[in-house]
């Protein structure tokens, strides 16, 4: 047994009888209030389930294990070499262990990852198979179902196995997939837009960096903005789609391979993970309409009304939670500053956040007018040369694997029950206001 499997079974084991010891003494005290518009809308804000790994504040944004992400930034351990910052393996230790790593810890995990990292290479034959014109998302989540032949959770399963190991097989399964996960989306990347193959592995480099040098990058500045955007996209509590179709499957004992490929259709969705992608397409259009160059901030405001005139929202700001600027979105301006300087689309990222915000405000219809952390990504990623934009969310799906992985080890060590929320008829609905309408009213 690994050292951060042995390290996460003696938390589990207290936690999972503290967590039944709850449910029995306390299992009748009432968290919320479920009314008529939280369930025709989506659900937002009601507590349904359990996350250990973040949680999403309105206002401060999220926190992984209690520690904002300025906090992460700082304290999360660098690489041995020119490490500035946080490396991704770092928060997938938090996540899991609740605990911040020391810098042996963590590169303990990129050795063990490094040695897990080879696919099979029936994966990549599939892959070849396919039409090079076919979304990069899709690939990635094809890939991930065709890596299922090594999921050791189905096998033992198949054989028997313990509940009480669920745990132990699903963390097997998560750590091979993390591992592996960069080497497939370089292999799709490469064959997809430069018809060749990934650079091999360097087995000197940690996760984040060994990705970008697969990629074909091999500018430093590059392989830090990879250990930042993986670990800024890591998590976002349970409630986003990737996460919850990720507890939702592998609620019904669905392994890793399958619970984690269900994510990533959910991810592909404009109102989530492809909006990063989205935002890339409008600012790029905004610019080429206004001519080139860095527009004014009253040729922007134009721009902004144009679009909302024709119907569209503008790509990248609001959040189903958020109520202020997304600090994912303020780690990348800082990292701008520290590492770019002046760059035309990132000058134009700045000064749309400084129209939008006033403009959707004074419409009285959105509830955050402020950018989430798909604003700023794409731009970033074209200023180092990645302007393949359809592959974005390749990206924020290797990141967000990280989290949504430790959540269903943890899903699988507290025996989380398969999840069956009831459902109503809008007729049931219609009766029920008559019948608190009608008792008001008496």
């Amino acid at each position: 047994m690994d050292k951060l499997k042995q390290k996460f079974a003696e938390k589990a084991a207290p936690m999972a009888a503290e967590i039944k010891t709850i449910i029995k003494e306390h299992g009748d005290v009432v968290l919320g209030d479920i009314t008529i518009d939280k369930v025709y809308g989506g659900m937002k804000s009601m507590i349904g389930m359990v996350t250990e790994t973040s949680k999403l504040d309105a206002v401060e944004g999220i926190r992984f294990r209690g520690y904002n992400i300025t906090e992460l930034r700082e304290k999360l351990p660098k690489a041995k070499i020119n490490g500035k910052e946080p490396l991704p393996e770092g928060i997938f230790y938090l996540m899991l262990i609740g605990e911040l790593p020391t810098p042996e810890q963590v590169y303990e995990l990129s050795d063990e990852w490094a040695k897990r990292s080879a696919v099979p290479q029936h994966v990549y034959n599939m892959l070849d198979s396919l039409p090079k014109n076919v979304h990069p998302m899709t690939q990635f989540s094809m890939a991930i179902l065709a890596l299922r032949t090594e999921s050791v959770f189905s096998a033992s399963y198949d054989k028997g196995l313990n509940k009480k190991d669920y745990w132990d097989a699903t963390y097997e399964d998560a750590m091979n997939l993390i591992a592996r996960l960069p080497r497939i989306a370089a292999y799709i990347y490469r064959r997809t837009y430069f018809n060749d193959k990934p650079a091999e592995p360097d087995p000197t480099l940690d996760w984040a960096a060994n990705f970008a040098h697969m990629l074909g990058f091999s500018n430093n500045d590059f392989k830090r903005l990879m250990r930042l955007y993986l670990t800024i996209h890591a998590d976002h509590e349970g409630g986003n789609v990737s996460a919850h179709a990720t507890h939702l499957v592998g609620s019904a004992l669905s392994d890793v391979y399958y619970s984690f490929s269900a994510a990533m259709n959910g991810l592909a969705g404009p109102l989530h993970g492809l909006a990063n992608q989205e935002v890339v397409k409008w600012i790029l259009q905004l610019r080429e309409e206004l001519g080139g160059g860095l527009p004014t901030k009253k040729q922007i405001e134009d721009y902004v009304y144009k679009t909302l005139a024709q119907g569209k929202v503008i790509p990248g700001y609001g959040h189903a939670v958020l109520r202020q600027t997304d600090p994912r979105f303020t780690a990348q301006q800082e990292f701008v500053k520290r590492y770019i300087g002046q760059d035309d689309l990132c000058d134009i990222v700045n000064l749309v956040y400084e129209v939008v915000p006033p403009i959707l405000e004074a419409t009285g219809k959105v509830k955050n007018p402020w950018p989430n952390v798909d604003a700023h990504s794409g731009v970033l990623l074209i200023h180092y040369g990645m302007t393949e934009y359809d592959f974005y969310t390749v990206l924020f799906g290797v990141s967000r694997a990280l989290g949504v992985l430790a959540q269903l080890i943890w899903d699988r060590a507290l025996s989380h029950p398969i999840e069956r929320p009831g459902s109503v008829t809008t007729e049931w609905i219609k009766n029920k206001i008559a019948s608190v309408k009608g008792t008001a009213k008496a």
